[in-house]
């Protein structure tokens, strides 16, 4: 969200010394994370408006124009410029050289420099809106559009004249805060620069001003109700003659423009300041186009309706729509219809400021992915009071741009106070818990500033652990302040963190805790990173439908997410496979070759008590999980086999095995293997199938990734560790190759040798000329050794020889060289 220092200093009169970096650190320590400041002045240095005094085509180019501009300067200026709409005697932007510009409003700003264009000289530039970031503010119908200020009507609202700073001209000296959304989640209060100018008076112990009066009308009834009083608390309905679609004025369209606002037209942008002025959205409709009144109730199965931005939904009944008698005129706290809001056409409007449900705002937004600045506001609970005011500074501004405008009906239905909040709390709590003397008085200066109100006689009834009954302002009693916590929290950050002395707390140590299950944890980690050139990710814990679909999972083990956070991230992961596939997407556009892997919970349906038996949670359990992206699909299968197969003896736990038990869905038909420890399936590890490639869009590459329940690794004991002494005599290294079927698997020449030799690694295989149909050539490198002393050659071939024998018992013929 952004903030206009200017607009903040209309509420509150703030210290004149007051810089914006100590402003910034104020209220990030006392209110709100503020992530950055702009000096918008700092923007449009050395970019002035010029009167255009004569145009003619350039000798050397069609599509250029040479102009002599009047800048301020002692003579005019020659600038070469290729705009469509340049008219003598019209004022426009003209960047000087030392400014900044967008070219053709694509890359990054460059430093304009006196130049030479087609034989002429050019000292500076004539800008179109998109170059010097004014395209909100002066929509350019085409690409050599430039800005006519004579043409926007700028003549007739400032006093334009040759050198005018544009910054000056459009009202632009203003200090930018962008604050930090989430640090405003639980504080609906925020959402508006008079609720930030309410926190600043208090850091500041400066006056709030107060909004304008609330308006008490006396007017025939609108016709206006709520059918559901649960999703829509407050109604509020005022009809205005005279009032017309046309332009707002520049100070109000500068004001939006420096927030982010595209200002539209005069009564869309009067809404638009009401919200950014006291955070409650407001909304208007074309009064010619409602029948019946208005009415806020639950939308029919299967009714339509087009909103705005032109997107069309098809509701059910658990969405909240604004409609008149015959149908649905706008999505209820999100967005208006596209049909009946504010027309160019508009002479009458009907203003709608309503108090929704939050939770009902917030899922209706999930669920047609709907994110606008009115749902943003409305999904934190708003309280009903805010109403008032927001219908005066609307009813006022109206006014003031319609001096004609005449409010000729109005209603108000439903709640019109948010219900009172009180917590009890006693100083001596507060004093406990802050570690510092805290006086009744202290503490009245505290919370009044605030908009709370301590109901108690005086510091006499306040002593000792006597409860005081504080009243929360009704801005803050939505569900942000409700217990003696958050009371202890306004009083400590309003005292200011960074004033607590640190007060080191009594650490005993006793013995050290070996805790086996993480050191494991710790140490599969630090095997995957640091031996075999992992990176460990972190995902949500929530994964995206079609990744999950390449799972297959039975959708009855599945568990659902109430409120998901977006509609296709609906589920819990099952497994972190899903986001191990998004996360090679993301990253194959930046690698070519890369290794990822995650550890973390999964879910599944079903309970669990892990804690303690009152404590129910999902079926879950911890699972490994990693990725090897490349190019080259056997070598990636071969080496994350051999990642595998070393993490036992690296981490001191049980090896793990392999067999082909049940493939998953997403594996490769031929390269997949189960993952199997102490003969039960743990796991499973492959190829990507082309199927699964081809969902992910994966053209260019293959990944071979693995999964399996962490939980079943069991740490060895130091107990039961076997210690084996290193060999007295040197060990002998001898390498065969074989003619096997191709189905044979390395696991079955392994067994057939068997205690013949000390081990047997596998080399590689080949398939080629040489090589009859069905067959294929593996190569297998044989350990051997003797306990007694050195093996001499005779011993070695006869070793040798016993186990090509076996080898052959077992259909493999050894290859001669």
């Amino acid at each position: 969200m952004k903030l206009s220092l200017n607009w903040l200093k209309e509420y509150v009169a703030l210290p004149d010394d007051l810089t914006m970096d100590q402003l910034a650190y104020d209220l990030t320590m006392r209110t709100v994370e503020v992530e950055d400041t702009v000096d918008l002045d700092a923007q449009f240095d050395h970019i002035v408006c010029g009167k255009l005094l004569s145009v003619r085509p350039h000798p050397n180019a069609d599509r250029l124009s040479v102009c002599q501009v009047d800048v301020g300067l002692a003579e005019p200026i020659q600038i070469v410029c290729g705009g469509s709409n340049l008219v003598e005697g019209h004022y426009v932007v003209v960047n000087l050289p030392g400014s900044k510009a967008v070219w053709h409003g694509e890359g990054e700003p460059v430093v304009i420099e006196e130049t030479e264009l087609r034989g002429l000289s050019s000292y500076g530039m004539i800008s179109g809106s998109y170059e010097v970031g004014l395209q909100a503010l002066f929509p350019a119908p085409e690409m050599h559009h430039i800005v006519d200020l004579t043409e926007e009507g700028l003549e007739g609202e400032v006093d334009l004249h040759p050198g005018l700073p544009l910054a000056d001209a459009l009202g632009l000296h203003d200090q930018i805060l962008e604050i930090e959304n989430k640090s405003i989640t639980n504080r609906p209060d925020l959402w508006g620069h008079y609720g930030v100018a309410r926190e600043l008076s208090a850091i500041y112990h400066v006056p709030l001003k107060p909004l304008p009066e609330d308006v008490v009308p006396r007017e025939e009834a609108y016709p206006v109700s709520i059918a559901d009083a649960d999703l829509c608390h407050r109604f509020l309905a005022a009809h205005y003659t005279g009032v017309c679609s046309k332009k707002s004025p520049l100070w109000l369209r500068s004001r939006l423009f420096r927030l982010d606002i595209r200002p539209i037209s005069a009564p869309v942008d009067i809404t638009n300041y009401v919200m950014l002025a006291t955070g409650q959205p407001t909304h208007a409709y074309d009064a010619d186009h409602l029948k019946g009144g208005l009415v806020a109730r639950r939308a029919q199965d299967g009714e339509t309706l087009e909103l705005l931005d032109g997107k069309e939904l098809v509701l059910s009944s658990e969405n909240l729509v604004i409609a008149d008698g015959e149908k649905a005129l706008g999505l209820a706290g999100l967005m208006g219809g596209k049909h009946d809001s504010i027309l160019p056409e508009t002479r009458e409007i009907v203003l709608e400021i309503a108090n929704f449900d939050a939770a009902n705002v917030r899922k209706t937004a999930q669920r047609f992915g709907v994110r606008t600045e009115a749902s943003s506001r409305n999904e934190k609970g708003l309280d009903v009071d805010r109403v008032d005011p927001s219908f005066a500074v609307a009813d006022q501004l109206i006014h003031e741009l319609f001096p004609e405008a005449k409010r000729v009906a109005f209603s108000d239905v439903g709640e019109k106070h948010t219900t009172p909040v009180r917590i009890e709390v006693a100083l001596a709590w507060l004093e406990r818990r802050l570690g510092r003397d805290l006086s009744y008085a202290r503490l009245e200066a505290l919370l009044a500033p605030l908009g709370f109100f301590i109901e108690a006689e005086g510091a006499a009834e306040a002593e000792g652990e006597r409860p005081l009954s504080i009243l929360v302002p009704s801005w803050r009693a939505t569900g942000d302040v409700s217990l003696p916590d958050d009371i202890l929290e306004e009083v400590a950050r309003m005292i200011g963190y960074e004033n607590f002395s640190l007060k080191a707390p009594t650490v005993t140590l006793t013995h050290a805790l070996n805790q086996r299950g993480e050191t494991l944890t710790r140490r599969l980690m630090e095997y995957l990173a640091f031996s075999c050139g992992f990176q460990e990710i972190t995902s949500y814990p929530w994964v995206r439908d079609e990744s999950l679909a390449l799972l297959e999972e039975d959708p009855a083990t599945l568990l659902s997410l109430d409120m998901p956070p977006a509609p296709d991230q609906s589920v819990l992961r099952p497994s972190h496979l899903p986001n191990l596939m998004d996360a090679i997407v993301k990253n194959v556009r930046y690698f070519e070759a890369f290794s990822i892997f995650e550890v973390g919970q999964v879910y599944h349906r079903g309970a669990s008590s892990p804690s303690s038996p009152d404590e129910v949670l999902p079926e879950m359990h911890r699972e490994l999980a990693g990725a090897m992206v490349g190019q080259d699909a056997e070598a990636l299968f071969y080496r994350l086999k051999g990642v595998l197969e070393g993490l036992g003896e690296a981490v001191q736990t049980t090896p793990l095995g392999f067999s082909r038990e049940q493939k998953p869905a997403w594996e490769d038909r031929d390269g997949w293997l189960s993952i199997v420890l102490e003969g039960e399936v743990i796991g499973a590890m492959g190829l990507l199938s082309t199927r699964a490639k081809n969902a992910l869009g994966l053209k260019f590459h293959d990944a071979a990734l693995f999964a399996f329940n962490l939980d079943r690794l069991k740490p060895f004991d130091s107990r039961t560790n076997l210690f084996h002494h290193l060999p007295q005599y040197p060990h002998v290294f001898q390498d065969l190759s074989l003619l096997v079927d191709e189905e044979t698997h390395f696991a079955a020449l392994k067994d057939a040798v068997g205690s013949l030799a000390e081990s047997v690694a596998f080399i590689d295989e080949y398939r080629g000329k040489q090589i009859p149909e069905g067959k294929k050539s593996v190569t297998l490198r044989v350990e051997l050794a003797s306990t007694e002393g050195t093996l001499t050659a005779d011993e070695i071939d006869r070793r040798m020889e016993t186990i090509k024998a076996t080898l052959a018992e077992a259909g493999a013929t050894v290859r001669n060289a």
